[in-house]
């Protein structure tokens, strides 16, 4: 038997409520034979999220801003203005403060 693959188009009419904004699975926490391993699209507005908000990883994080901007503070570190074609990616258990300045598109995978 051959390991499970993953795959969708993007569908904004899939997507979910998330902790903040919406994300649409390509992969959700657990499935496949690597419970660690997720990814998906997560869209949100600066309604969504009118406050600057802190998140601490829970896992590490890799992300590409397909369009939008956001401005990422790693808690005394630097900051970063993420805009159409960036790409980070953060460590688990960094402590980061967010700002979304403009609606936006982002493309994810937790490892």
């Amino acid at each position: 038997m051959s390991a499970p693959i993953f795959h969708t188009a993007t569908d904004r009419a899939l997507a979910e409520p998330f902790a903040v904004g919406r994300v649409q699975w390509l992969r959700k926490p657990g499935d496949g034979e690597r419970p660690e391993l997720s990814g998906g699209i997560w869209t949100v507005t600066p309604e969504d999220a009118p406050e600057t908000f802190d998140l601490i990883f829970d896992e590490d994080e890799t992300l590409y801003i397909v369009e939008g901007h956001l401005r990422i503070e790693v808690i005394g570190g630097d900051a970063f203005d993420l805009t159409d074609g960036s790409m980070a990616s953060f460590n688990k258990g960094a402590k980061t403060r967010w700002t979304v300045v403009k609606p936006t598109t982002e493309f994810f995978v937790y490892s």
